[in-house]
């Protein structure tokens, strides 16, 4: 499988991902305070949404590269 292929792959999974899940999130570490050895941590929870043109554009230039990019 050449790159071209795999990119195209990628963005076709990743735009359907994002249009059935509309966002992902993760936890953050970060210090809240820090006085000598004692340290304060507090984890943040951040989502980030994936608009809807977003998913919709990374499925059709995934099958744009998956037809114009094999006929090299």
């Amino acid at each position: 499988m050449n790159a071209i292929k795999f990119v195209a792959i990628a963005l076709i999974l990743a735009g359907v991902l994002g249009l059935i899940y509309g966002g992902f999130s993760y936890t953050k570490d970060s210090t809240a305070l820090k006085v000598g050895p004692i340290e304060l941590s507090v984890k943040e929870k951040e989502t980030v949404n994936v608009p809807v043109w977003a998913g919709i554009s990374a499925i059709v230039v995934g099958g744009l590269l998956l037809v114009f990019g094999a006929k090299k």
